[in-house]
């Protein structure tokens, strides 16, 4: 097994940053479960998320600080932020009152590869708002 007691098993939350300074971080919906996104955050996005209560990410493709709802207003009113064994991911329990995905579904998970294929996907949702509106680029 191999693995750092204190981590694995203490009191004290030390959270193991990856060699480019970031943590995977799952937002799941605190009332149904659906699991809404996977992000990244970095030291200051944590911060920013245990002291506010909203949730804050790190932006790869921007390299800067995300916090979740700043454009289209979709926030993530964090419940509960809870760690995995190692340390090294992060699952948000948030309330949430609009969809989360840029794209117009409840959920970033609304796709899934169809049975039987290799290579094709199918549609498991509805969007459940229009994206242009909510980032401003419609009309």
């Amino acid at each position: 097994m191999g693995g750092n007691k204190q981590i694995e098993e203490g009191q004290d939350f030390t959270p193991r940053f990856d060699d480019r300074g970031l943590i995977t971080a799952i937002s799941q919906d605190a009332e149904t479960g659906q699991v809404l996104m996977v992000a990244y955050m970095n030291a200051e996005a944590l911060r920013l998320t245990l002291e506010t209560g909203r949730a804050v990410f790190f932006s790869r493709s921007r390299n800067k600080l995300w916090k979740k709802g700043e454009q289209s207003g979709h926030v993530q009113k964090v419940e509960q932020v809870l760690v995995d064994c190692d340390q090294d991911c992060l699952l948000l329990k948030v309330r949430v009152d609009q969809g989360q995905c840029h794209v117009g579904y409840q959920s970033c998970f609304y796709r899934a590869v169809r049975p039987g294929t290799t290579d094709q996907l199918e549609v498991l949702a509805e969007k459940v708002y229009d994206p242009r509106q909510a980032y401003g680029k419609g009309s």
